[in-house]
């Protein structure tokens, strides 16, 4: 026997008044709306009798319940299950404000169709072969507690350091848990256990760009990601800990509608920064298209509560920087000076007589090990580390200088303004690795 859909039960109890039902025993919903509009007694007792509809329509407030006319009017006056109804808002995406149009003040938000609603939403291929529905809030609070109940893990492994294991427990706070499948119901799932504990999430939505992954609902394609994504920021919002934090990485096809929505969820005063990231450059088959190139990506980054969150004086792991590729081995002349490349000297170093008695040894983890020595090198010898490179803004000394320098050899040394020393080399100045480096918290920064 099919189960009652929740408008199949709204329908029934209020059938149980003869104020809301005809002569041929139809529901007059004209009727019931208007008696919810004017709070009428005796429908609220009916309502407020029956627990389904006490969770659906009212609000629990010290102690006293508040009735929800607009929700549950907007309830009674749709029309059945038909795939229009399943949304109060219009086929179109805007903003608006204390649900009317933008006006001087108050909050904005944004609207988009289906945003009452969950969209389950999977990305593998299968789920992309069958038909997405879209489950209103009010009307298929059934389908909706089935998504979100826990579902059963299967299929459990671990992975220690003997290789992977048979798993029949984990612990909470020590292990860490992958989950394959479905983000919306493995976020669900997560909550019984993980909600307001999670410092940090990040995720990696499609970008709706029409080339991705994403191809629900053609017809509105735009509105759909928008559900997928609110229905996901909200669960997420859920799990972190008040002093969490969220990132979510987009290009910018929705990365404008992205910040409103996400400013609804996480409210404006918790955003921290939009982050640019640059995942491409200009080169190769990208110069061959016309028009501006892509090269960017976008991460927002938002907190729970801002007031609680701990931003950390920030240091950035100094990582070798290619451009300091000489070691410079000093004389007691200037002039005198040699210099050889630091991979030589790292590897020199290290205790290896060269390379090839270096690659023998490690094989094809060479190339990982070499940029580390190279690395610690530039740190253990940051004084004796150079780049050339042109001054920034020369004078016309210097100028002199560099070009006199290009036709000699050795480095030629002169005196600033502020008594300290410079030097010349091959038409460029010296820059030393330790200039770049600063201490902060006990760390080798740039």
């Amino acid at each position: 026997m099919k189960k009652k859909s929740f408008y199949d039960e709204v329908e029934e109890l209020l059938k149980k008044d003869k104020r809301f039902v005809s002569d041929k025993g139809e529901l007059l919903r004209n009727a019931v709306y208007e008696a919810a509009q004017r709070m009428d007694a005796k429908l609220l007792k009916l309502l407020h009798g029956n627990a389904d509809m006490r969770k659906r329509f009212f609000t629990d407030v010290d102690g006293v319940a508040v009735f929800d006319k607009q929700e549950f009017g907007w309830v009674v006056s749709c029309q059945d299950f038909l795939p229009g109804s399943y949304t109060r808002f219009r086929k179109k995406i805007g903003l608006v404000a204390d649900g009317e149009r933008i006006v001087s003040s108050g909050k904005v938000e944004l609207v988009f169709h289906y945003k009452d609603c969950v969209l389950e939403g999977g990305q593998t291929k299968e789920d992309q072969k069958r038909e997405e529905t879209f489950y209103n809030i009010s009307l298929a609070p059934d389908e909706i507690d089935r998504l979100y109940e826990p579902k059963v893990l299967t299929g459990a492994l671990r992975y220690d350091r003997k290789g992977k294991q048979g798993a029949a427990t984990f612990d909470i706070d020590k292990d860490n848990l992958v989950i394959k499948g479905n983000n919306l119901l493995a976020l669900a799932s997560l909550l019984p256990r993980y909600e307001g504990r999670v410092k940090l999430i990040y995720i990696d939505p499609p970008y709706n760009t029409g080339d991705d992954d994403f191809n629900y609902n053609d017809r509105f394609n735009h509105s759909s990601w928008l559900v997928f994504m609110h229905n996901r920021l909200m669960l997420a919002h859920k799990l972190l800990r008040p002093d969490g934090a969220m990132f979510v990485q987009v290009d910018h096809h929705e990365l404008g509608y992205l910040q409103v929505l996400m400013d609804e969820v996480f409210h404006p005063e918790n955003k921290v920064q939009i982050i640019a990231v640059k995942t491409a450059s200009t080169a190769g088959f990208k110069t061959v298209n016309p028009g501006p190139i892509d090269v960017t990506e976008y991460i927002l980054f938002y907190t729970k509560c801002k007031t609680q969150f701990r931003f950390k004086k920030a240091y950035v792991p100094v990582g070798y920087n290619k451009n300091y590729n000489l070691v410079v081995h000093r004389a007691a002349k200037v002039s005198d000076w040699r210099f050889e490349p630091i991979k030589q000297a790292a590897i020199r170093d290290a205790g290896f007589k060269s390379e090839k008695e270096a690659k023998q040894k490690y094989g094809n983890a060479w190339s990982v090990i070499l940029l580390k020595l190279i690395e610690q090198y530039a740190y253990d010898n940051a004084d004796d580390v150079v780049s050339v490179r042109d001054p920034h803004k020369p004078t016309e000394m210097l100028r002199k200088l560099m070009e006199e320098s290009r036709h000699k050899e050795g480095v030629l040394e002169y005196t600033r303004e502020d008594g300290s020393h410079g030097y010349i080399y091959k038409g460029g100045a010296l820059a030393f690795y330790s200039h770049k480096l600063k201490m902060i918290d006990g760390h080798l920064s740039v």
